[in-house]
């Protein structure tokens, strides 16, 4: 066993002897990994969709919360400090609400109080790519330290602190491991997530009383930053609820936003402007939700491809990696008695050019319609979608606007 091994056992089984003192049952296993849970198998797994209404984001949010009471002036001293918080929320132009979405759900299929889901309004104010001049960085500004404790991918190139999925796997981990530590209190379990789980283990410790009976504002022993952190993300929850302009702040929320989700880009796939073109989602906003992919390049991390938070293809009708249009897409149809079907028409209509020649037709072009994309326009006319972006002067990050026009055929080329 290495010095750096030998010390982490230590560090557990010191854990676990302080926490068994303190009376709280089945330390061990609070102090072990949570065990991964697998989702049911169903014969039909329906695809997501691809967006939900912002108020289903914020009342999934409410429906979690631990401690949902909100007394009059619970949010008065912090009201002016996290005045923009709802602001951004009901901001249409802001990826605010569909991070907020995406870490709810994360939370709530761990089990977990969505309390937690404010954290990142304190420590990064929301912003995947926030860095801290004291090191810590990412969503949920951890130090390099905690991030490669909880199995985040670190390597030159590659930052997964500034990845919303890698360190929000991370963090519920974390937040699961704390949660059971501290018998399910989420006032010393955030506590402990801004000091340091010893540090509040032992400040219970010097208050003498079991986890289960010890109140958090009672601890001695810790920074004003760290006892006020339960009083912040109570008052962010109540600012929301009591907020002076409730009625539109609602109706702002009334909105169609993006369902994220990890997504493994199918291997063919290098840079997040192509997977945009192919998905037809925002290839600037991929990029914001997506910072630890500096140039735009989808990154490998811990040997495979590191993850992309975006709205999962199949919910926005795009194929998956092994799916057979995709490889129509790159010029290379599958076989299969419905490519056997086109194969005939094909043959058929050739057959009837070579019996009636007919004058050759000029190049091919195609205006851009609501809802299209270079993937499907593509996919539409079988051509690869770089060539299409080559014929027309485009790069992958480009967005196409309703009335292009659009060159499907290489000039000089005709379609016969």
């Amino acid at each position: 066993m290495n010095a750096v091994a030998a010390r982490g056992a230590r560090r557990r089984l010191l854990g676990a002897a302080l926490a068994c003192s303190l009376g709280l049952g089945g330390a061990t296993a609070a102090f072990a990994e949570p065990p991964a849970t697998a989702k049911p198998a169903t014969a039909v797994d329906e695809p997501a969709a691809a967006t939900r209404n912002g108020r289903e984001i914020y009342r999934r949010f409410r429906e979690g919360l631990a401690d949902p009471s909100c007394e009059p002036g619970a949010s008065s001293r912090w009201r002016q400090h996290f005045a923009t918080a709802p602001k951004r929320l009901a901001a249409s132009d802001d990826d605010l609400l569909p991070l907020f979405g995406y870490v709810v759900d994360a939370l709530r299929e761990a089990g977990l109080p969505t309390e937690y889901a404010l954290i990142p309004f304190v420590e990064s104010g929301y912003r995947p790519g926030a860095r801290s001049a004291a090191g810590p960085a990412g969503l949920w500004q951890m130090i390099a330290m905690t991030a490669r404790n909880h199995r985040v991918p670190m390597r030159e190139g590659y930052d997964g602190r500034l990845s919303p999925v890698e360190s929000t796997r991370a963090a519920v981990r974390y937040l699961k491991t704390l949660h059971g530590m501290f018998g399910g209190d989420w006032r010393l379990t955030v506590m402990a997530y801004n000091a340091g789980e010893y540090r509040v283990l032992n400040a219970v410790k010097r208050a003498g009383t079991p986890i289960a009976q010890t109140r958090h504002d009672r601890l001695s022993g810790l920074s004003d930053i760290t006892t006020s952190y339960v009083r912040k993300l109570h008052a962010l929850s109540c600012l929301m609820e009591q907020a002076d302009d409730r009625d539109e702040w609602l109706a702002a929320l009334d909105r169609p936003v993006p369902r994220l989700d990890a997504v493994e880009v199918p291997s063919d796939v290098d840079s997040i402007g192509e997977w945009a073109a192919r998905t037809g989602q925002n290839a600037a906003q991929l990029l914001r939700l997506n910072p630890a992919f500096r140039d735009g390049r989808i990154a490998r991390a811990g040997g495979k491809r590191a993850p992309l938070l975006a709205v999962a293809a199949p919910a926005v009708g795009t194929p998956g990696p092994v799916a057979a249009d995709l490889a129509v897409v790159e010029g290379a149809l599958s076989s299969g008695p419905a490519v056997a079907a086109e194969t005939a028409r094909t043959e058929a209509s050739v057959d009837e050019d070579v019996a009636a020649p007919r004058e050759p037709k000029a190049p091919r072009r195609h205006t851009v319609g609501r809802g299209d994309n270079a993937w499907s326009i593509a996919k539409r006319y079988r051509i690869r979608v770089a060539d299409l972006l080559q014929r027309n002067g485009l790069t992958a990050k480009a967005v196409l606007k309703p009335g292009q026009a659009l060159l499907i055929d290489a000039p000089g080329r005709t379609q016969d």
